[in-house]
């Protein structure tokens, strides 16, 4: 196993000072692919830290984005989310840049991963931004409104629960459907009995299933 150095990074967006938890393999021989997490509603990277640990000794350079900074959020509901969704893009978009220029990184491999709202950021911001290569996303989906500014898609892996209550399974056979439709490699994963946010029984599969998927598209 691999040591694993981590740092908090910072950068600007919006004249806002934004944290970055970077997980790097240490001193790394080459340049490593890149994943940006994103957190959901609840604006807490606790329990993100544990899996940053294991893709950076999987050869990632792994940032957990703190992108609450941005508008001083703690928590978020849907009038929140209504009101700062296109701040939050953006400074996703302004992290993507910082990343990009870090000297660990290979900026023609860098992937999404995000947990609810922060997978409706991750999906949002990949159909416009040609720079993000995959995308994995936990119990998320992609915003109607994104339709009138789709670019692009990538590959993406969903991963959902079937009896999710906060955000319908529907969400998921959207996106499927949607991929399908564009022709875009794409894996799912349901999960039956399963919720919202995954319990450590599901996580078994989910965390090896997204760790596969980025291996699959970014490694060489």
């Amino acid at each position: 196993m691999p040591t694993i150095a981590q740092a908090p990074l910072t950068f600007e967006s919006g004249g806002k000072s934004i944290r970055l938890d970077a997980y790097l393999p240490d001193n790394p021989a080459v340049q490593l692919p890149a994943v940006i997490a994103l957190y959901g509603a609840g604006g807490n990277v606790a329990g993100m830290e544990r899996y940053a640990g294991v893709l950076a000794s999987e050869g990632f350079a792994v940032y957990l984005l703190h992108y609450f900074d941005r508008t001083g959020t703690q928590y978020a509901d849907k009038q929140i989310i209504f009101r700062n969704f296109p701040l939050w893009m953006k400074t996703l978009w302004d992290a993507i840049s910082f990343v990009e220029k870090q000297p660990q990184v290979d900026a023609s491999r860098i992937a999404l991963l995000g947990f609810s709202l922060g997978a409706y950021l991750s999906l949002s911001t990949s159909a416009i931004d040609p720079r993000i290569k995959i995308v994995v996303e936990f119990f998320g989906g992609m915003p109607k409104e994104m339709k009138l500014f789709m670019r692009r898609l990538c590959p993406v892996l969903i991963l959902h629960g079937e009896e999710d209550a906060t955000v319908p399974v529907e969400e998921a056979y959207n996106l499927q459907n949607l991929l399908e439709k564009k022709k875009i490699p794409y894996e799912i994963k349901i999960y039956p009995a399963v919720g919202h946010g995954f319990e450590t029984e599901t996580w078994k599969d989910a965390g090896p299933r997204a760790l596969q998927f980025l291996q699959k598209h970014l490694k060489p």
